[in-house]
């Protein structure tokens, strides 16, 4: 069963929540998902429990219980959705109003911050 846990501690380690879970049963793993950027805790993350009853028990008790400080939510993970790569954007900012978008800045009306001609 994979388990979906928010509101966590942004000190809270993968450690400590695999040793939180483990109270109930088996814990197949247990991740706390980092920023990419930052590399801190970005306070939720994902626990995997081979038994579902196990799991069961592990939501029922530790749902909206109190870690250092703050009421964690527990809940059945959602699978996720299959993402599209990449993708256009219509980007940038232009203050021009017959400009078609696109990137880039502009405030000039004539300039059109990098979109072409709409009409």
């Amino acid at each position: 069963m994979n388990i979906y846990v928010s509101n966590l501690s942004f000190n809270t380690t993968d450690v400590e929540l695999n040793e939180l879970f483990a109270q109930f049963g088996t814990v197949s793993s247990a991740k706390v998902i980092m920023d990419r950027e930052s590399g801190r805790s970005r306070g939720f993350g994902f626990v995997e429990m081979s038994n579902d009853d196990e799991g069961k028990d592990a939501m029922l008790g530790l749902n909206n219980k109190e870690i250092e400080g703050r009421v964690m939510s527990v809940s059945v993970a959602k699978e996720r959705e299959e993402r599209t790569g990449g993708g256009g954007s219509r980007g940038g900012y232009s203050n021009n109003r017959s400009s078609g978008g696109g990137g880039g800045y502009s405030n000039n009306r004539n300039s059109g911050g990098g979109g072409g001609n709409r009409w």
